[in-house]
């Protein structure tokens, strides 16, 4: 197993204090370093060294490179998919997870040695999950578009029984609209 970086095992509040340094684009990583280890000092911690910062700076700014790439994908496909972008993004997020289940169990096939045991129950515990996630999304979508068939019924009927109406008629177009 790795050693854990010592970035990460800085303390919660002085790894905030050194990934506000970071973002901020006026301090280089030596001065984020420099200020860091005056804190560890005061504290009469070990310093960090300057390797170490720009390890994890580097590290960072390729999560955030990706996080930036996938925020844009999303976006461009919700735009694309209509202006539900709830649900939209979970429909998008459940395809593109699906298609990584897939990608990794054509390789776990691929690969000489067999599969591990222990990969292939966690595959098949993501994909019956995703699956789950993916019919709880449809039915919470149905009764989405159940309640507004409901809500435009009532508001429909209403105005109409302003206009005089009969019962009938009422019942007939809630039957057309909502299937009662």
């Amino acid at each position: 197993m790795a050693k854990a970086s010592t970035i990460e095992t800085l303390p919660a509040d002085i790894l905030e204090k050194l990934q506000a340094l970071l973002r901020d684009p006026r301090i280089t990583q030596m001065d984020a370093t420099q200020r860091i280890n005056a804190i560890l000092s005061e504290q009469g911690a070990e310093p960090v060294s300057k390797s170490a910062v720009n390890r994890y700076a580097v590290k960072m700014d390729k999560i955030g490179a990706k996080l930036t790439q996938s925020r844009a994908i999303a976006d461009m496909w919700i735009g694309k998919l209509g202006n539900e972008p709830q649900g939209q993004t979970g429909k998008l997020l459940n395809e593109v997870v699906r298609n990584l289940a897939f990608d990794t169990a054509m390789h776990m096939a691929e690969d000489e040695e067999p599969a591990h045991p222990g990969a292939i129950k966690e595959l098949a515990i993501a994909i019956e999950k995703l699956e789950s996630a993916a019919s709880k999304n449809e039915a919470r979508d149905a009764l989405i578009r159940k309640q507004a068939r409901e809500e435009a019924a009532k508001d429909l009927t209403e105005q109409l029984k302003n206009d005089g109406i009969s019962e009938e008629l009422e019942a007939s177009i809630k039957r057309i609209l909502i299937g009662k």
